[in-house]
């Protein structure tokens, strides 16, 4: 549920990349959620 709301805002304009980023780094995501959403790869946990 999260993550269809997350890509709604991200493909709406309403979400940034630092705000997806945000919710990945806080393991609210996983890397495989983070690339469909961005289409990119996700970076490595800090």
């Amino acid at each position: 549920m999260m993550f269809r709301r997350l890509k709604r805002l991200y493909d709406d304009g309403r979400l940034d990349k630092d705000g997806v980023l945000f919710y990945y780094n806080h393991g609210l995501l996983n890397a495989e959620e983070y690339k469909e959403i961005t289409g990119e790869k996700a970076p490595k946990k800090v």
